[in-house]
Parts: structure tokens; sequence; C-alpha cells
């Protein structure tokens, strides 16, 4: 692990050296990309140089031992010998977790989809809730949301919301919320009292850049259309409303959020990269189906993962059998002890493969 910790270092020094040379600089996108690369591995080599520094008090305090006669100060030694070994396990774990292979698309940008599922307007209202829920969770971390399409029910929730949370690092936070979402509770319209269970499905997409999506306009059906609101009424008479079919896969995506019918293209064309990449990276991982096994579920959409339970105030999540009596923290976007286990879990998955 050592010498692979040193080469990575050496790694690590190179790219501080191309990241001041006046020829990188002048290349704005290399420059970009040798400075992202430097950030990436930051966390590790501040590990390494920390434990290189614990290992190297380690062996001068055995050196004291091993020439010094002095009683007293052989018991320093000695004491400050055990003080730094008993760093090193503990140190040593969290260089294996921060060398575990990163996703490429963790550092993204996400494109969210909630569509409500089985349960009529109640799922509509709790997509609203889980909308509301993730857009707090984002300003609790300083990241920006921005709506790309929506169809908001008659009862005030979305029968679909699409939306873009922009933040370093936001994939790599979010990627576990895709799958369904099963909440159970008395829905306003219910007058007798009774639970219903109902569901909503949220897609979490790493919103992708032209440099990884290559779109031919060539393979693209674009149409306009009224876009519409609750209850069906027209919104506008302009047809603002974009939608766009990508011939070769068949993927379609629309956008009406906007007057503008350029601004609604250009959303429509965000989201539909995210799903060529999408469905790109699906087909290489049905090809490397023993490490999808290895993460805190699949990412599928059909996968039921969260049930939130309001008569007893407590979310569930059942990839990991963790159960919080905290649900309006939960949808008050306090979403932290969550996301922190199923990221300890994968980990503990990926260590475990590694063994």
């Amino acid at each position: 692990m050592l010498e692979k910790l040193q080469a990575i270092e050496d790694k690590y020094q190179e790219l501080e050296a191309m990241i001041s040379d006046p020829n990188v600089m002048s290349d704005m996108q290399r420059w970009q990309q040798h400075t992202r690369a430097h950030a990436r591995l930051t966390p590790l080599i501040t590990a390494f140089r920390t434990y290189k520094e614990t290992l190297q008090a380690v062996t001068e305090a055995r050196e004291i031992l091993a020439e010094e006669s002095d009683a007293e100060m052989r018991e320093l030694a000695k004491a400050e010998m055990e003080e730094h070994q008993s760093k090193l396990p503990e140190m040593e774990q969290e260089l294996r977790v921060l060398m575990l292979p990163k996703d490429p698309n963790d550092e993204k940008s996400v494109i969210v989809e909630i569509r409500g599922g089985a349960g009529g307007d109640e799922a509509a209202l709790f997509a609203g809730d889980l909308f509301r829920m993730y857009t707090r969770y984002a300003e609790g971390r300083g990241w920006r949301t921005e709506v790309l399409d929506g169809n908001p029910s008659d009862l005030g929730g979305y029968k679909e919301i699409v939306f873009v949370i922009d933040g370093d690092g936001a994939y790599s936070r979010l990627k576990f919320e895709s799958g369904v979402h099963r909440v159970q509770r008395v829905p306003v319209t219910e007058s007798g009292g009774r639970i219903h269970t109902s569901t909503v499905t949220v897609a979490v997409l790493p919103e992708a850049e032209e440099v990884d999506i290559d779109v031919n306009q060539n393979d693209l059906k674009i149409d306009t259309y009224c876009a519409s609101g609750a209850g069906g009424q027209h919104v506008n008479k302009t047809e603002s409303a974009i939608r766009i079919t990508h011939l070769p896969t068949g993927v379609v995506v629309t956008c009406q959020d906007e007057k503008s019918q350029l601004k609604n293209k250009e959303k429509a064309m965000r989201v539909l990269r995210a799903k060529l990449l999408e469905k790109a990276q699906a087909e290489q991982h049905a090809a490397v189906a023993a490490d999808r096994k290895s993460q805190v579920g699949t990412g599928d959409r059909s996968e039921r993962i969260r049930t939130y339970n309001f008569p007893q105030g407590r979310v569930t999540d059942h990839r990991i059998g963790l159960t919080l009596h905290k649900l309006d923290f939960v949808l008050n976007g306090e979403l932290e002890e969550l996301i922190e286990a199923l990221i300890a879990t994968e980990q503990s998955e990926k260590l475990k493969q590694m063994e």
C-alpha cells in the first residue's frame, strides 16, 4: 500500500508543477483538468503525509529507546511511541477508504426526476414533499436548484417534476436516492382516517457535459406545443413547450417550465444528455454485474428503497436496515444521517472486495 501511495504522491507533485506552469495556465481547459485532478487527490495526500509523519515519530521514539540509558528518557520515549502506534490502525483504515475507486460522476451536479406512482393524488402530494426535502437539503449545503420541467397536480403536489441540483459532489451524496420511495399516511382526502400506502419514483442522474455525450442534431426530432398546467388548462397561447425525441434510442424528454421556447430547448437538452449518459453507463454496468452487486442497491427505479411512515414518525431505509424516528427532520432536508450510513455501507462492501 505504501508503494502505491508514494506513486500517487509523486503524481500529485507533478500536477502541482503543471498547475503553476505558464504554458499550462495559458490553456484554460487543460489547466482546469489538472486543477480538478489535484483537488481530488488532496484529501488522500494530506492523510498520507500525516501517516508518514506518524511513522517517522514511531521510528524516532524506537531509536531513542534503543540508544538511551536514562530511565526517565526511556519512559518518555516509550509513551510517545505507544501513543503514535495507537493512531496507525485508524490512519491506515482512512487511507484504504480514500484509495477506493471513485465513481467518475461523483463530483458532478445532478438532474433529479420525481414522479408520482401508485396512489394518485396522494402520490403526487408526496412527490411535492420529496421535492421540498431535496431542495432544502441542497440549500443546507449551499447548492443551487433549478426546475427544468414540472407537471403540478390539482391538490398542490406534482405528477412529475424534473430539476437540477448544481453543486460540487452533488452526485456523490444523492446517487443513493434513486428508486421507489413509499409513504404510509392518512391522505387529506380520506374522511375515514385510514392509512394509505402510495409510492413515488425518484431518479438521480449525473448531469452530462457536452464532452461526455456527443448528440448529433440529425438524430433529434423536436416538437413544439402549448404548455399546460394543472387540470389541463393552457398556461400560455404560444407553442413554447418542447418535446425532444432521440431517434436512435427512443429517449423522449419534455420541458415547458419557461415561457421562452429557446430556454425550454436548452433545459430539455440538459435532461436528454443526462439520460443518454445514464443509458450508456447502464449498458456498461450490465457487462460487469458483480460491480453492481457491491453497491448499496442498484439504482434501479423499480427497487423499493425507503418507507416514510407518518403515523409512527419513522423513516426506514430497506437497503441497510436503518430506521430513524425523526420523519419531520428528514422531510425538512436533514438527510445527512441517512446518506452517511449509505456511504459507509458502500465503502465497507468495497473494502471487503479488496481483501
